[in-house]
């Protein structure tokens, strides 16, 4: 017990720490409903509540769509729960196999290769390639996500720095560089806390000019940019210019796991060298069922997005009018600032507790000191009078703790 003790003190330091600058994560229990998407059941400590999710990832909401469902069932009762071992174990099965042939062509590449998480992707994706590419490079933005950081940590590779979509100082960074030095830019297309995007055409341009090769995260866009849903990326129209396309299963397409999709030969490398591929078992089947019935139909059908985009411009322009400190971005992701973490933690809790609205704050480390916020995702299901009601929820809070609105919405 003594021993245990002493160490005991340096987990309640941690902790404690975290309660001090107010980021202390509490976790809010929710009963997703398929027939009532975006509500659910929050199982608060005085008992059930319905509330409405504000700030789901299942973007399109294809977590509860027939096509998903019942091709998990389906192959769930066909095949098991488990994938029953690594891909090289056992764990190689025929929906896995169709899902990396349907997220290859919809990104344009020859193959795809689909690992447990968008976060393992990421982190084994850019460890694996830059640790095959000798004295290699790597050109970050400063605002990737960790899963890319670490990547990069794990690497073990040289890095550098640019400025959040800097492409001057980009440049001066790859212009500083031997020539003939293998290099790799990994960049986001959109970013998911101010919901900007990358300039990915000018960065490509670069690329070739300097001879880098490029990674770049569709997670946040993958599934609702793209007439195919392949990305911001095919929304601009850029596809054939990346050489590494890295995404997720569980926004867009609404269910787990992540993916790269790159040339035949890259994809062969990775999936011979990445122990973040090769130690794990596979996705199990009745989820690369479902995942891959979500790609094949957003892969044909528009109708989510249209739908989607609709309801997050209503959702910008309402809560704008209404004097809210709402970032702006040609994105779906809707940032509104408080720029306090005790503050945005007690709007969290305020919304949840007085208004049955669900949506979590964002604090440092997941964006800049003095840059909290509440990160507001609509889906093609928040109704108009849900976007309303949130207005007028967030209006009240902020009144409450005094935060400021604009001037005129405030007078209006």
């Amino acid at each position: 017990m003594g021993r245990r003790m002493i160490y005991d003190h340096f987990f309640r330091s941690a902790v404690d720490t975290l309660h001090d600058e107010r980021r202390y994560r509490v976790f809010t229990t929710l009963e997703r409903d398929v027939e009532r998407f975006p509500r659910a059941i929050w199982h608060s400590s005085d008992g059930p509540r319905d509330v409405v999710v504000w700030c789901t990832n299942d973007y399109l909401g294809m977590s509860r769509h027939p096509v998903t469902i019942e091709a998990a069932m389906r192959t769930a009762q066909r095949m098991g729960v488990g994938a029953g071992g690594t891909r090289n174990i056992a764990g190689t099965s025929l929906p896995i196999v169709e899902l990396e042939k349907s997220l290859a062509r919809i990104h344009g590449k020859e193959k795809a290769l689909v690992f447990t998480s968008g976060y393992v992707s990421n982190e084994t994706g850019i460890a694996t390639i830059a640790q095959l590419l000798p004295n290699c490079l790597i050109l970050s933005d400063a605002q990737n996500h960790n899963s890319m950081i670490e990547g990069v940590r794990r690497s073990g590779a040289e890095k550098v720095i640019f400025r959040h979509n800097d492409l001057a100082h980009l440049e001066d960074l790859l212009a500083a560089a031997e020539p003939a030095r293998p290099k790799l830019i990994v960049f986001e297309s959109v970013y998911s806390m101010d919901g900007d995007v990358a300039p990915i055409h000018a960065i490509c341009d670069l690329a070739e000019r300097y001879g880098a090769m490029t990674y770049i995260d569709e997670v946040h866009a993958a599934g609702l940019y793209g007439a195919s849903g392949g990305g911001y990326a095919e929304e601009v129209g850029a596809l054939e210019r990346l050489d590494v396309i890295e995404a997720t299963l569980a926004k867009g397409f609404g269910c787990i796991g992540g993916y790269l999709a790159a040339s035949d030969l890259i994809i062969d490398a990775i999936r011979s060298n990445a122990h973040g591929f090769i130690f794990t078992t596979a996705l199990p089947p009745a989820i690369a069922a479902a995942a891959h019935a979500a790609v094949e139909h957003l892969a044909t059908s528009s109708e989510e997005r249209r739908r989607h985009r609709t309801q997050v411009a209503r959702t910008k322009a309402v809560l704008n009018a209404a004097g809210l400190p709402v970032k702006l971005n040609p994105t779906h992701i809707v940032p509104v600032i408080v720029g306090d973490p005790e503050l945005t933690k007690r709007a969290s809790d305020m919304l949840l507790m007085e208004h049955g609205i669900y949506v979590q704050p964002i604090n440092y480390p997941t964006v800049p000191r003095g840059t909290e916020r509440l990160r507001i995702t609509p889906t093609p299901f928040h109704s108009d009078d849900l976007i309303d009601g949130l207005a007028d929820g967030l209006v009240a809070v902020w009144q409450k703790l005094g935060l400021p609105l604009k001037p005129q919405a405030a007078a209006a």
